[in-house]
């Protein structure tokens, strides 16, 4: 009864006096870049909900459109008025780091997600079906694959539109995954940005089955990494009594200045330590498509529709990499000893288990699924260097290969035979006869890939590459030239198969896009050639972005 008393007066004086009870503060203006995509996809719900079928593609589009230009602006604001380096500080109540590595990371995620936009809304790629011009989206989700609704919705030109709101919570997550400064931050993050993928891995309007079967393996297999992640943070929270990245850090470093009994209780405790550690990495190696937890990835990108593939190779690497980055080296550094070796050998079997596999593909959309396994394992690599340069080398490659990896998958939207999009490498045999312009531009991005001089393939292997190095991971080098090696081979065979081979007469036809996809591989091919002949400038700037606020 006393108990129940104590609560209860408890309850009425913080009632009595409510100015007693703290507001959060929250900073506005240093969020505006993450506020401003969530707001907009908000009203994206709206528009669907409200405005007439008919209206909805020409609002979403400037509604996607305009809000990631305006939120990639704040994040120049934020970074011009020096949020970046000097007032590098963690906001929203701790939650949050506004500092280089985030700002970079976010500013990178929102072009990359506003180049995917116009791929997403491209409608001259496909005939017109019933006097409607159509996307690559399935016409009625819900509808069954083949069914009667199915042809209803299409013969009545319905076109998906809400892909539009659910690209912009995903970025809005993305957003936040790599700047959360505490674990369950980071956690919600996931959630936030991995929903609306499974959704849109479903939705291709052509192979309605495959889609659907890529959609629940990414889905299942995105369950079990987030619970890996959640378990590894309930293990870290026991260790450590704290979900605040530099909480854990100062338990971890031994720096802690008010020690309670529980707390030394678990801190002497260093398997909750690693097996959290542990796990959380698990979690987030899945998101990179890491080998050994790189099994979705083909699967999910042959299946997903073209676009979605491209918007997800891109933009979730880099936030997956930014969270990665900070956990290890804000979180973890002082278990450097523990990882290091660990990553060591996560980053060899990625590197050549990417590149030998992709040499027996024989679909495009595969190719270039190990092939971003691959890549995965190069990054690591800068990862592993543990130094200032390793940080801004990562940041660097993450740029240079999001960009390289859209325009890729945008090209391979435009090669189409009655089927739809034709990816079996067979069918590409001649394309630099039929077209080549298409397939300049497709070889342009496979070098890029593949690392050779003057492109930013080549700038960001030799920046990752030289930071690894210098961290003392010359043999890690060794392997990955030589993965580089076996990469090149096949994406040198895509391209002589492009130019040196009979086109077959049955082959595929290159569509002609509107204005949206070519500004989509244009922006590409643009950052491809700049980013390899004059790097230097990006390069400062991402060793200028490269601190980590604590």
């Amino acid at each position: 009864m006393t108990h129940a008393a104590t609560v209860h007066s408890l309850w009425t004086t913080a009632a009595a006096a409510p100015d007693k009870i703290p507001a959060p503060h929250i900073e506005y203006g240093q969020l505006a870049p993450t506020l401003i995509v969530l707001g907009a996809a908000i009203i994206g719900v709206l528009v669907e909900a409200f405005l007439p079928r008919a209206q909805r593609y020409a609002a979403q589009l400037f509604v996607s459109v305009v809000s990631l230009a305006a939120a990639f602006a704040a994040v120049i604001g934020l970074a011009a008025s020096d949020y970046g380096t000097g007032k590098a500080h963690v906001a929203a109540m701790g939650a949050i780091a506004v500092d280089g590595p985030a700002l970079f990371l976010q500013g990178t995620i929102l072009l990359v997600a506003l180049v995917s936009v116009f791929t997403f809304a491209e409608r001259r790629l496909d005939p017109v079906v019933h006097g409607n011009r159509v996307d690559n989206f399935a016409a009625q989700a819900a509808a069954v694959p083949g069914g009667d609704a199915e042809k209803a919705a299409v013969k009545a030109g319905f076109t998906t539109t809400e892909v539009f709101p659910l690209v912009l919570f995903a970025v809005g997550g993305m957003l936040v995954f790599p700047a959360a400064n505490d674990l369950l931050t980071l956690f919600v993050a996931l959630e936030v940005f991995s929903l609306p993928l499974y959704v849109l891995c479903a939705l291709a309007r052509r192979h309605r089955m495959l889609s659907q079967e890529s959609a629940v393996k990414y889905f299942l297999l995105g369950a079990f990494s987030s619970a890996f992640l959640l378990f590894g943070i309930a293990l870290l929270y026991g260790y450590a009594g704290t979900v605040a990245y530099a909480g854990i850090a100062d338990v971890v470093d031994g720096q802690v200045r008010n020690v309670t009994p529980a707390l030394a209780g678990t801190m002497g405790n260093d398997a909750l330590l690693l097996l959290g550690g542990a796990l959380v990495l698990m979690g987030l190696l899945f998101k990179i498509g890491a080998v050994p937890f790189h099994m979705w990835t083909p699967d999910v990108y042959q299946g997903a529709p073209t676009p979605v593939t491209g918007f997800m190779a891109a933009a979730t690497k880099v936030a997956a990499f930014g969270a990665l980055l900070r956990l290890l080296y804000v979180v973890l550094p002082g278990l450097r000893w523990d990882w290091r070796p660990v990553m060591w050998g996560v980053a060899i079997v990625t590197m050549l288990g990417g590149a030998i596999v992709a040499v027996t593909q024989t679909d495009v959309k595969r190719l270039l699924a190990y092939s971003s396994i691959a890549h995965a394992g190069f990054i690591l690599a800068g990862v592993i260097a543990t130094t200032p340069d390793g940080i801004s080398s990562v940041l660097f490659y993450l740029a240079a290969y999001s960009f390289v990896t859209l325009g890729a998958f945008a090209v391979v939207t435009l090669v189409r035979d009655a089927g739809g999009e034709a990816t079996h490498l067979s069918k590409w045999a001649g394309l630099g006869r039929r077209s080549p312009l298409v397939a300049a531009v497709f070889a342009v991005f496979l070098l890029a890939f593949a690392g050779i001089p003057l492109t930013s393939g080549f700038a960001g292997k030799f920046a990752v590459f030289k930071a690894a190095a210098d961290g003392g991971a010359g043999a890690l080098v060794v392997i990955g030239v030589i993965s580089s090696a076996i990469a090149a081979f096949f994406y040198i065979r895509v391209i002589v198969l492009m130019f040196f081979s009979e086109p077959r007469t049955d082959g595929p036809s290159v569509a002609v896009p509107s204005p949206l996809t070519s500004s989509a591989i244009a922006i590409g091919v643009a950052v491809t050639v700049v980013l390899g002949v004059a790097p230097q400038y990006f390069l400062d700037l991402a060793g200028q972005a490269g601190v980590f606020v604590r």
